[in-house]
């Protein structure tokens, strides 16, 4: 790239939404901001925010607008699919809004309810499904019977399934009931109904099921078939979570 090609490195930083032109040329300066891995300590570099990798203090920086990434809250009843042949609600009726082809991370089963992200992102698809690159995702589970003490340490060490053992990066007993109790789980597998296997598994059958985190995207307040854009900080910290 000519020095005449791309933008200014502290605009596109602005229009990010990181900081003010000037803070911006405050932290090339100090050494924050980084260009495809090198250091950047002149303020004439100009870059092209669709090609080049742009990190401050370590999280990425997401300008390029000709992708899109959506949080979705999918309601119960929906297949995890952008097209059904069976007729079936999907994915597909809640994001008509949006203008370009989108593809959902990974799936939820019909039951289920909660977050789903969807992305014309391809790489950026792969690595949130791809349990390699350990993103977590977060479930509250209503279960059926009282929890019992040592549900967290069993579910941490690892459940036998009949595709491999099944590991919980975390647990939290939020309420124990006689007849019921409420679980977090947090895990990066993303095999098929892995929460519920689990649970079947040392016989406590989840009630029901809804998924409110994915890496740092959070279900929020995000109504039944509600979907909003993921973009700025909130985006930078997805991408982050993802290594890219």
């Amino acid at each position: 790239m000519t020095n005449t090609e791309g933008e200014r490195l502290q605009k596109v930083l602005a229009r990010a939404g990181v900081a003010s032109r000037r803070a911006a040329e405050d932290m090339i300066g100090q050494g924050r901001v980084e260009v495809n891995g090198e250091l950047i300590l002149e303020q004439g570099r100009r870059v092209d925010p669709s090609r080049d990798v742009i990190h401050v203090d370590g999280t990425r920086i997401v300008v390029d607008e000709s992708h899109v990434t959506v949080a979705l809250n999918k309601p119960v009843g929906v297949v995890s699919t952008m097209s059904d042949p069976e007729g079936r609600r999907n994915l597909a009726e809640f994001t008509t809004q949006y203008k370009t082809r989108l593809f959902h991370v990974g799936r939820l089963d019909t039951a289920t309810k909660g977050l789903i992200l969807l992305t014309n992102d391809g790489e950026l698809a792969y690595r949130l499904a791809h349990p390699s690159y350990g993103v977590q995702k977060t479930y509250l589970a209503r279960i059926n019977g009282r929890a019992p003490r040592g549900l967290v340490t069993r579910m941490k060490r690892g459940v036998e399934l009949e595709d491999g053992l099944a590991t919980a990066d975390a647990v939290t007993i939020k309420e124990v009931g006689p007849n019921a109790s409420i679980v977090e789980i947090v895990l990066h597998d993303g095999r098929n109904r892995i929460v519920r296997r689990m649970f079947d598994a040392v016989g406590y059958p989840v009630e029901e099921l809804v998924r409110t985190q994915v890496g740092p995207i959070r279900l929020g307040e995000l109504k039944s078939g509600g979907s909003r854009v993921i973009h700025g900080a909130e985006l930078s910290a997805l991408m982050t979570a993802a290594h890219l």
